[in-house]
């Protein structure tokens, strides 16, 4: 037989004999631990057919990552099953960094249970099982496995139901069901689960992993059904690679923005007011208050003209939009008064909407650009809220550009190089683009028309093309009314954020009767484009907490100088310094508190303020003070107009010190 082996670089012709398995094309490289074949992954166990083309996946790669997790996660479930007898399986896909598996047990899990798996797993993994892919029917699956009763929910999801329940495609698809046995030495069946695979050709490839926490967790992602429990771990190409990664979480744990919100009196989330919505404090406060006038500035440096809308509004609205039915599931439930029901405002567009169809419209004035800080009410899941960066109530720098087809790629690129500007002016300059495109299997899930939607996509690629970023492709990943270009942010220890977009809409100027004066007298519809730079500026500031580690450039700094006086004497002499600095708008507070010096220092560090400002008795004499970076450098002997000169340069050049 012919079969064609493909490498990135190569397409190789081999000819093999009928039997020929798919690991006998890649024997010499170790790093191979499954094959895509016509597309398709497959075990190295794959019997090859005559005119297959092979590609050899790499256990480092995306998808071979993601064979080794799932793999490791039938491994703790096997482990589970053989200390805890009575556990009942529940569903087991990888994730990003790692996998879980869902277990129906009759006592939650404690640290000392993971201890005792995680040397359960290590004796499988010695023990060399072979995972063996078998094809079964329904009706036999259904038999096979009728002590597992959440395995016997999940057959019966087989096809496009399963994509909708919570890992369940790891599981079960639309194609055959098949189930993994896992081999021993002898050839004995040692355990078994249902699964679509691929999987590693044996335990003894998984290289490292390491078992990470356990928490409750709804069966099927459905706080309706039953509280499973659920173990978290990941695993690794080597026990370098896994080291690094415990390393990251360790820095990430570090940045964490919830805990330095706290230590820094940023914001806190209080029980009285409910999950997901979150205060700002006064240092917090004053964070987001630059954040908004730096934008607001920005916006109307750019064209746009700022308005403002309700919190609440008719529920019709949002029917007008389409957002009701497509949206519901993220809708606070509507109010009823007055013979009517009102929402919660989940999106600001509708209201833009009503905004440029108060008035007659002309070409003249397009494109027409509108912003607001929109605070937007969103139902999250209470499993899925994290801190700022996944909230139910939040503020949206949010714009919407009217503009004629022509001038729609113009447009676009305008608000993407605006967006990049904002980021770099924040500190973050390493990104990459997305781009959003519809899922064709689900027309259901999305309106107009294919040629609206290749129009759209096509302007939106082209523009991504020119920016030089790299563009990764997010098939499915649109809103229902159009496709939209995503930044992806890096942070200072390279995980990625998704942040502001920008989205083509053809799909509400149509729905809202939208129209302006063309010049030969005709009424036209306009292109909808919206924009948010930030985002949500809850979500931007938890990145910025995380990014910066709380150690804010100047101009975001809470407060930007301490005065540390040396003895009591020299308080009144450095009021008279934050004086100076406050004439140049510069935060500066000064400690008056019996502790000694040392002591005030530290807590400035602590409080990662860039700037401190101490003072003596020669200080007083020379009219000068000793200048203290965050970082421990010092300079002393500073005149004072020099010290307010370099804080109010850092501050103005959003340098970072």
């Amino acid at each position: 037989m012919k079969v064609a082996v493909l490498t990135p670089d190569a397409r190789g012709e081999s000819t093999v004999t009928e039997g020929t398995k798919a690991w006998e094309l890649f024997r010499d490289d170790a790093d191979v631990i499954a094959a895509r074949v016509g597309g398709e992954l497959k075990d190295l166990s794959y019997e090859l057919a005559d005119g297959d083309e092979v590609e050899g996946v790499l256990i480092g790669s995306p998808d071979g990552l993601d064979i080794l997790r799932h793999s490791t996660a039938h491994v703790l479930a096997q482990a589970v099953q053989q200390l805890f007898p009575e556990a009942k399986l529940g569903i087991g896909p990888p994730i990003q960094d790692g996998f879980y598996y869902d277990f129906d047990v009759e006592t939650p899990f404690v640290p000392e249970d993971l201890a005792r798996l995680e040397t359960a797993m290590r004796k499988i993994i010695k023990e060399n099982q072979r995972f063996e892919r078998r094809v079964t029917t329904d009706e036999d699956a259904l038999v096979e496995l009728a002590d597992e009763p959440y395995k016997v929910e999940l057959i019966g999801l087989k096809g496009s139901a399963a994509d909708a329940a919570e890992g369940a495609s790891a599981e079960v698809g639309g194609g055959e069901l098949t189930i993994y046995d896992n081999i021993n030495r002898n050839g004995e069946v040692a355990w078994k689960d249902l699964c679509r695979g691929p999987h590693l050709p044996t335990t003894k490839r998984i290289p490292a992993f390491k078992l990470m926490r356990s928490a409750a967790a709804y069966w099927r992602g459905d706080e309706k059904n039953k509280q499973l429990q659920r173990i978290y771990g990941t695993a690794w190409p080597s026990k370098e690679a896994l080291e690094e990664h415990l390393h990251r979480l360790e820095e990430a744990e570090r940045r964490d923005h919830r805990k330095l919100g706290r230590e820094l009196d940023l914001f806190s989330f209080p029980d009285e007011i409910g999950s997901g919505l979150p205060v700002f404090h006064p240092k917090g406060g004053v964070i987001k208050r630059e954040m908004e006038d730096y934008v607001r500035q920005r916006h109307i440096e750019e064209g746009f003209s700022y308005v403002g809308t309700p919190h609440i509004t008719k529920d019709g609205l949002f029917h007008t939009s389409g957002h009701l039915p497509y949206y519901a599931d993220t809708m606070f439930p509507p109010m009823e008064f007055e013979g009517a029901n009102y929402q919660l405002k989940a999106m600001n567009c509708p209201m833009h909407n009503l905004i440029f169809s108060s008035r007659g419209r002309s070409y003249r004035e397009l494109p027409l650009r509108l912003f607001e800080f929109g605070s937007v009410y969103r139902y999250e899941k209470s499993g899925v809220i994290h801190g700022l960066t996944r909230v139910r109530g939040f503020a949206q720098d949010d714009s919407h550009s009217y503009c004629t087809p022509e001038q729609a790629p113009a447009e676009v690129k305008h608000l993407l190089g605006f967006m990049l500007g904002v980021l770099k002016d924040f500190g973050l300059d390493d990104f990459y683009l997305e781009l959003s495109t519809r899922d064709d299997s689900k027309p259901e899930k999305f309106v107009g028309s294919d040629e609206d939607w290749a129009t759209a996509t096509r302007v939106l690629e082209e523009v991504a093309a020119e920016t030089g970023l790299e563009l990764v492709p997010d098939p499915g990943g649109a809103a229902f009314y159009g496709p939209k270009i995503s930044v992806q942010a890096k942070d200072a220890i390279g995980r990625t954020w998704q942040m502001g977009t920008v989205q083509y809409d053809f799909n509400q100027p149509a729905r809202f009767g939208l129209e302006y004066t063309s010049p030969d007298g005709s009424k036209q519809q306009p292109v909808m484009i919206h924009s948010a730079k930030f985002g949500s500026i809850e979500r931007f500031l938890g990145v910025l907490v995380e990014h910066y580690a709380g150690a804010f450039p100047p101009w975001l700094a809470p407060v930007q100088v301490q005065g540390i006086p040396i003895a009591e004497r020299h308080v009144d002499y450095l009021y008279e310094v934050a004086a100076e600095l406050r004439k140049h708008g510069i935060r500066v507070e000064v400690d008056e508190s019996d502790d000694r010096m040392q002591k005030k220092i530290r807590n400035a560090q602590l409080q990662k303020v860039p700037f401190m400002v101490i003072a003596g008795d020669q200080d007083v004499e020379a009219g000068a003070v000793s200048f203290r970076y965050r970082d421990g450098r010092q300079d002393n002997g500073v005149p004072i107009a020099e010290a307010v000169q370099r804080v109010v340069a850092a501050v103005a050049a959003r340098e970072q010190v």
